[in-house]
């Protein structure tokens, strides 16, 4: 195999030994179809199934299929960052393992990008065996994420698509802990265009991003791409203040024409000081999360920890030690 694979295919894996075995034919049957070198990266998130033994088995014997195990599990954004680092193609394609995103649409992808477009996202004419909720949630959190945060990302697109190498190399760069990649490859610019499929249900095991993961991978793309949770604060406070200002006539008209009885006890005061209250630790809430994010950024750890990799070239599989790559220097 060359040196320098024209694709490289990335596939985070998490639990998913249901779908190894047919992660790794159909990718194998699609980039054959290519007629050019690749390469597939499966990167072992920490998995507590059978998931690494059956990645070792997969990629034995055939040097295009290279994995990375992590010494535990640092979550998908992450794990496609490392692939992302550790790719040696001149176009990266992302995929996810559970087979939702039909590895044949990587060649509707390939043939935009020798048109000249350095991002081709995958975006999601049709979801396939999902429940409403699932659907209207989803929809809600595209349209949400582009109206607040301070880059356009195209609508119903998740993480598969298509990078240049060039967008690689300025991803490679950005070293955010708290990382929304499809924020991320949108913020960066290019040329970029978008190839409808229909997504498939997942074909084995369950999903890994249940609400509770979702809300947070929301926030994440909020908080990492707009300043708007902190901006709506103003606009509240100035609310509150125009009610409170209302307020003074209205009540003293009523003391009087209805006389103190009418506003006698403390219960108005209290709700009054409940609501207030909440709004106050509310938005300090949303001022902890962005300084949490500041902190996370300023002790400069690692984004994760190799425990070994496999079919990589100079690569040190048996030092446990191999640290992830450091952001290139200025």
């Amino acid at each position: 195999m060359s040196d320098h694979p024209r694709y490289s295919i990335i596939a985070p894996i998490f639990n998913e030994e249901g779908n190894i075995v047919l992660l790794q034919q159909r990718i194998t049957e699609v980039m054959t179809r290519t007629g050019e070198s690749w390469e597939l990266i499966m990167v072992n998130d920490g998995s507590t199934d059978r998931s690494p033994e059956l990645i070792d088995r997969a990629i034995a014997g055939d040097p295009r299929l290279k994995a990375i195990h992590f010494a535990r599990n640092f979550g998908h954004q992450i794990a496609v960052t490392a692939g992302i680092d550790h790719a040696a193609g001149d176009a990266v394609v992302l995929i996810d393992a559970d087979l939702q995103d039909p590895p044949e649409v990587i060649l509707d992808m390939i043939a935009r990008w020798k048109e000249g477009f350095e991002v081709v996202y995958a975006v999601r004419e049709q979801r396939e065996g999902e429940s409403w909720f699932k659907l209207f949630t989803a929809k809600l959190f595209y349209r949400m994420i582009y109206r607040i945060t301070d880059v356009k990302i195209p609508l119903d697109t998740g993480d598969f698509r298509l990078m240049d190498r060039k967008v690689v190399d300025v991803l490679k760069s950005m070293r955010e802990h708290n990382r929304f990649i499809r924020g991320m490859t949108s913020w960066v610019g290019f040329r970029q265009t978008g190839v409808k499929y229909i997504r498939k249900p997942r074909h084995s095991g369950e999903t890994k991003y249940p609400l509770r993961k979702m809300v947070r991978f929301a926030w994440d793309a909020v908080t990492g791409f707009s300043f708007y949770p902190l901006q709506i604060m103003i606009y509240v406070a100035l609310v509150l203040g125009v009610l409170a200002l209302a307020a003074i006539p209205v009540v003293a008209l009523l003391r009087l024409s209805l006389g103190m009885e009418f506003f006698g006890g403390q219960a108005t005061t209290i709700i009054l000081l409940l609501l207030l209250s909440s709004f106050q630790l509310f938005f300090l809430f949303v001022l902890g999360q962005y300084v949490a994010r500041t902190y996370d950024e300023a002790r400069g750890r690692p984004l994760y920890i190799v425990a070994s990799r496999r079919n990589f070239q100079n690569a040190r599989e048996e030092n446990p030690s191999a640290d992830a790559p450091r952001a290139p220097s200025q």
